[in-house]
């Protein structure tokens, strides 16, 4: 298995191990809920250095990026980042990531850490059309995610830019616990604010500390992968290998905001023009339980029995405290308050289709 910058210093920690995406990961340190509720509250901080990074430059930079992902990139001004997809040329995707825009023509672009070579060897097979300059970056940089109401102020005192100045999805970049040219950005995956840091790899150890040492009297907790599950499926976010993949349309995903049909040639463009106009025949809907947790996998049926779509992902909710779920049904079945059936253990639990975000702040 492949290491973080900070393996030492969760394993230090007592944190539970385990693989994912090929990484040795902290699932969780004092446990799930307790980060969890640390985030929602206060501030929690999690090593996300699996992630890949890769930097895209050039003349023809922009051209590139614009063809191979789904949002429009000519909207993205200098300091700007933007959700978007790499979609197949069949209507599903490739994968979901972060375009940051550093300069008029270099691009930093943020992938999931099981899509690394998949998403490079696609981008690289698009780009002969281009000849774009392309370096990953993935092995050099070290990505922090400090999250939470508190995370702004409790950092605050290890840099000079003004990190609640940082507004949605920007960034800006400088100097943080004494590394230079650190990437701050806010585009979190939690739903409770905060920002990631992208730094050194030999940075990552003595950052950790001061990040550590400067959340002290906010009670900041280290926090693993379970919670940031939790924490994503609360807010309806997809994760890709889960709710969203090479078979799924953005636009069945309610991806259809990132998706901009009108802005010129790009992969599956068409697909997804003839979808928006006519319609989808399965949709992403979120949905609830009052007992009984939900699991990727599960069968959904309506109240007369017919199979109607499968289950996503599923977690109890620790914010909400009952079972929450998301999944794809037939499209006439994904209207807020319809009844629908999960099977679980040849058992059948009713469920409610739920608006996302399942969570909302008080």
């Amino acid at each position: 298995m492949k290491t973080t910058a900070l393996t030492e210093k969760h394993i230090e920690l007592k944190a539970k191990m385990a693989e994912f995406a090929g990484y040795n990961m902290p699932i969780s340190y004092q446990g799930m809920k307790e980060e969890h509720h640390a985030v929602r509250n206060s501030v929690g901080v999690f090593d996300v250095s699996h992630m890949g990074e890769f930097i895209i430059s050039g003349d023809s930079a922009f051209d590139l990026v614009q063809y191979v992902t789904s949002n429009n990139v000519s909207k993205l001004k200098i300091g700007d980042a933007q959700y978007s997809c790499l979609p197949n040329t069949e209507g599903g995707i490739v994968d979901d990531l972060i375009v940051y825009r550093l300069e008029e023509d270099k691009f930093l672009l943020v992938v999931n850490a099981s899509n690394i070579e998949k998403d490079w060897n696609w981008i690289t097979a698009n780009n002969i059309s281009f000849n774009a300059k392309m370096e990953n970056i993935s092995d050099d940089i070290a990505l922090l995610a400090v999250q939470g109401p508190n995370a702004d102020e409790a950092m605050q005192i290890l840099t000079d830019i003004d990190l609640q100045n940082i507004p949605f999805y920007t960034f800006k970049i400088g100097t943080f616990a004494g590394a230079d040219d650190v990437i701050i950005s806010a585009t979190g995956y939690t739903g409770s604010g905060g920002f990631e840091l992208y730094i050194p790899k030999n940075k990552a150890s003595e950052i950790w500390d001061a990040i550590m040492k400067a959340g002290e009297k906010y009670n900041i907790q280290a926090c693993g992968l379970a919670a940031r599950d939790t924490l994503r499926m609360e807010m309806g976010y997809c994760l890709y290998g889960n709710d969203i993949d090479d078979t799924t349309s953005p636009i069945e995903a309610g991806l259809g905001w990132i998706t901009k049909v009108k802005k010129g040639d790009f992969n599956s463009q068409e697909i997804f023009a003839q979808q928006k106009s006519e319609g989808i025949q399965k949709k992403l809907v979120g949905f609830t339980l009052e007992k009984r947790v939900p699991r990727q996998g599960y069968e959904i049926e309506d109240t007369e029995g017919n199979h109607i779509g499968t289950v996503t992902s599923g977690t109890l909710s620790p914010s909400l405290e009952y079972p929450i779920g998301m999944g794809y049904v037939k499209k006439e079945f994904a209207k807020e308050g319809t009844e629908i059936i999960i099977i679980m253990r040849n058992k059948k639990f009713s469920a409610k289709v739920t608006k996302f975000p399942f969570y909302k702040k008080a």
